[in-house]
C-alpha cells in the first residue's frame, strides 16, 4: 500500500469524524493561587467546533490522494 493512499485514507477518518462529531470539550486545572500548603485550583473547560467546511475540505483531499495511489499504482 503506498504512502498516498495511507495518508489519505487517515485524511479520510479524520474528515468523516469532523462529520459525526462537530465540536469537542477539553477541561483544564488552573492554579489560581497558593499560600503554603493551600491551593486554590479552578477547572476550566473550552468548547471548540469544526467548522463543516473544513470536515468536507479534509474529506475531499483524502479522497483525492487515494485516487492518486490507485492511479499511479496502475
Amino acid at each position: 500500500m503506498s504512502t498516498l493512499k495511507i495518508f489519505g485514507l487517515v485524511l479520510i477518518g479524520l474528515g468523516l469524524l469532523g462529520f459525526a462529531m462537530p465540536f469537542f470539550t477539553t477541561h483544564e486545572n488552573k492554579e489560581i493561587a497558593s499560600v503554603g500548603d493551600v491551593k486554590l485550583q479552578a477547572n476550566e473547560e473550552e468548547t471548540y467546533t469544526i467548522p463543516p467546511v473544513l470536515a468536507g475540505g479534509v474529506l475531499i483531499v483524502g479522497v483525492i490522494l487515494v485516487g492518486a495511489g490507485l492511479f499511479k499504482r496502475a
